[in-house]
């Protein structure tokens, strides 16, 4: 996949920023440790994807050493002792160790959504109660179309515990119609999320927009940080050029990617800081 540099990728941007011919209204600052998220150009995520042990701290290393990556992504879902708790609180606080004051976001990506294993509605809910009671992350993701009742107490128990809830939904076949996505989005924010995220899959160029033009219809009714993509090598410019139309924050890689049209996360911020420069000029 070719990436556009970040002068001709601004350059590209110049006819797009027109759509969005006013500044979207305050995001409200998530302060998440020393970082706050929603001001300034996108926060940064780099996933860690290790299998074993080993190569998860290998991969928290590099995180820890990148000047640009603002936070880390655990997936557990892709590891050996993925539903092993008790294994996980104590991994989990070694790579914090290692992130020396990143933030983390821990994820256990079901396989009805895209990831590694699966689980039940009761068996997800146990291990993110054992990983809160570990106090080793940040924030959560919680998958919004789990379980109900399950979903709440799991909100619940994330803010009592001082973690921040990253709520998610996830098409890897599709993208849902613009009314569809500004709905989700808009459940998770009335359903106590901190952050608001949707990933989907694009067909064309069209489903691209769509789903930046649900990111700025939401971002006109919710100031809560987005973390909105389109997936693949079509959706790439979704994970460059958010800051136009109200993301907050963005995925980028070291290595390896956790989805699709992810991007070398020293690209990805080069990019980011180009656009955010030039809209701050252009005001």
């Amino acid at each position: 996949m070719r990436v556009l540099t970040p002068y001709l990728l601004a350059a590209v941007l110049g006819g797009v920023a027109t759509v969005a011919q006013a500044a979207p209204p305050a995001v409200t600052p998530l302060q998440v440790g020393a970082l706050r998220i929603g001001e300034g150009a996108p926060r940064t995520i780099v996933p860690i994807t290790g299998a074993t042990a080993e190569l998860a701290l290998q991969q928290a290393a590099a995180i820890a050493a990148s000047p640009a990556t603002d936070l880390a992504e655990w997936r557990i879902d892709y590891l050996d002792i993925a539903t092993d708790g008790k294994a996980l609180v104590a991994l989990g606080k070694r790579i914090a160790r290692t992130l020396d004051g990143k933030p983390m976001i821990v994820t256990f990506r079901t396989q009805a959504e895209g990831g590694g294993k699966p689980i039940s509605d009761a068996d997800y809910a146990a291990l993110y109660t054992t990983l809160l009671r570990g106090q080793f992350a940040q924030l959560i993701d919680v998958e919004m179309f789990r379980e109900p009742a399950r979903v709440a107490a799991l909100v619940e128990q994330a803010h009592k515990a001082g973690v921040k809830v990253v709520m998610s939904s996830h098409d890897f076949h599709a993208t849902p119609a613009r009314e569809e996505i500004i709905a989700r989005l808009l459940r998770q924010d009335a359903m106590g999320a901190d952050v608001l995220k949707i990933a989907v899959m694009p067909h064309d160029a069209g489903d691209v927009l769509t789903l930046l033009d649900a990111t700025w219809q939401v971002r006109q009714r919710s100031s809560k940080p987005l973390l909105t993509m389109s997936m693949g090598g079509t959706g790439v410019v979704s994970r460059l050029a958010g800051e136009t139309f109200g993301q907050a924050l963005t995925f980028g890689m070291i290595g390896t990617p956790s989805a699709p049209g992810q991007v070398e996360v020293d690209q990805l911020q080069s990019v980011l800081q180009v656009i955010h420069a030039s809209s701050q000029a252009g005001r």
